[in-house]
């Protein structure tokens, strides 16, 4: 993964811990980061035995998505500004606490009312500790490993994104979905103990108020893009992604065979986000382009023809290799557009990155029930397909430049 370049570490009252406890401490955000995220989207290789179990339709258990992914959009913003004023590796172990606990709920739960509770918990949780970690690398390594660290980070969402999915399906295949919550909960406390054992105090910081996001907003053309891209690529994906289960199964797709078949959607995605590491400091915007037609092509050729589990192995690969450069990508659009405001922009970032997972489960949930499970692959490729006009030269668009080289 590409590093990315940051803007140099506002004044702190602490100081920065020594360069081994810095780095242990990146691995327990890190490690946190993976948590949250598998905990948000474990439920796309499960929603059909979770289903069967609390006795409700596909469509209505795609709400465990939907529900955290809008609690999250809305929480990542209210909680960096209402918590400026406390303490960050508090907030932070708090947050991944509430992780790990609400996990252990659902895996627990009777009934679909308290998986929504839990699942709200986890937007909570999602959104904040998302928007917060982006910015703690400024904070726990010196200067000229803060890009390498904040690299080091995000690489926890996009290890989720794309193996968490298919190794909590495989767990989920072979002990039980209730297995799989227990886990990512256990993981998540796990993660909660490092980072009260290696993580410093550090002292809270006003660094953003609710009047910079719209600020930021209006004066950057280029976010604005990166904004709507990410709406479409998200959205457009999660439509479809969180039905790949029963997808799989209308082409007689074996459960066993299904988890498998994540699993190397999982590894395509890494090897996306290594290849888009590579390609976006120089061709940013071909790289967008690049995207989308990867993520259009594997969702229509889904859709038009029947597959073996061989094809459709391909196809997800395909498709796992568009998604994949989606985090780095879009990451580096958003911090080359507003370089002068990161923690705004990366605030608004997370904000429609959640709110496009639960927008994508939503809209797929009800074409699921109402028209058929292929009709999400159809909806899913449109809304790719349109993310090249978004960034086009034509969209005013600042083109690729050198403020996110790596050094």
């Amino acid at each position: 993964m590409t590093s990315i370049d940051v803007p140099p570490p506002h004044p702190t009252r602490d100081t920065v811990p020594s360069p081994v406890r810095g780095w242990l401490a990146i691995l327990a955000v890190t490690l946190g980061i993976f948590a949250l995220m598998t905990s948000e989207l474990l439920p796309v290789g499960l929603l059909t035995p979770i289903g069967a179990a609390l006795k409700v339709s596909e469509g209505t258990t795609a709400l465990m998505v939907t529900v955290p992914g809008l609690v999250a959009a809305v929480a990542a913003p209210i909680v960096t500004v209402a918590t400026a004023r406390i303490d960050r590796r508090l907030v932070l172990a708090l947050l991944i606490g509430m992780v790990g606990a609400a996990n252990l709920a659902s895996a627990f739960a009777t009934s679909f009312a308290v998986v929504l509770l839990a699942r709200f918990l986890i937007g909570v949780s999602v959104g904040g500790f998302w928007s917060l970690a982006g910015g703690i690398a400024l904070r726990l390594v010196p200067k000229h490993q803060v890009a390498r660290a904040t690299a080091v980070v995000f690489g926890g969402v996009e290890t989720a994104s794309v193996l968490g999915v298919p190794t909590g399906t495989l767990l989920g295949d072979l002990s039980g979905w209730r297995t799989a919550f227990a886990a990512v909960g256990v993981l998540g406390l796990a993660s909660l103990t490092c980072m009260v054992v290696v993580m410093p105090k550090m002292a809270p910081e006003r660094t953003m108020t609710f009047a910079d996001l719209p600020k930021v907003f209006r004066t950057h053309h280029a976010l604005r893009v990166g904004i709507a891209m990410t709406f479409l690529a998200i959205t457009g994906h999660f439509t479809a992604y969180t039905f790949i289960r029963p997808i799989l199964q209308d082409d007689g797709v074996t459960d066993g065979l299904i988890s498998v078949l994540l699993l190397v959607f999982g590894v395509a995605g890494i090897c996306g986000n290594f290849i888009a590491g590579a390609l976006v400091t120089t061709h940013l915007r071909q790289t967008v382009y690049g995207i989308a037609v990867l993520l259009t092509a594997s969702m229509a050729t889904l859709a038009i023809t029947d597959h073996s589990t061989v094809s459709a192995a391909v196809i997800l690969v395909v498709w796992g290799l568009g998604y994949g450069a989606v985090p780095v990508t879009f990451q580096t659009w958003i911090l080359n557009a507003a370089p002068a405001a990161t923690e705004a922009a990366s605030s608004l970032y997370v904000s429609m990155f959640n709110l496009s997972i639960a927008l994508g489960a939503l809209i797929g949930g009800l074409a699921v029930d109402a028209l058929s499970t292929v009709s999400v692959l159809w909806i899913g490729g449109v809304l790719a397909v349109l993310v090249p006009p978004a960034c086009s030269p034509t969209a005013r668009t600042r083109p690729p430049g050198d403020s996110l080289r790596p050094r």
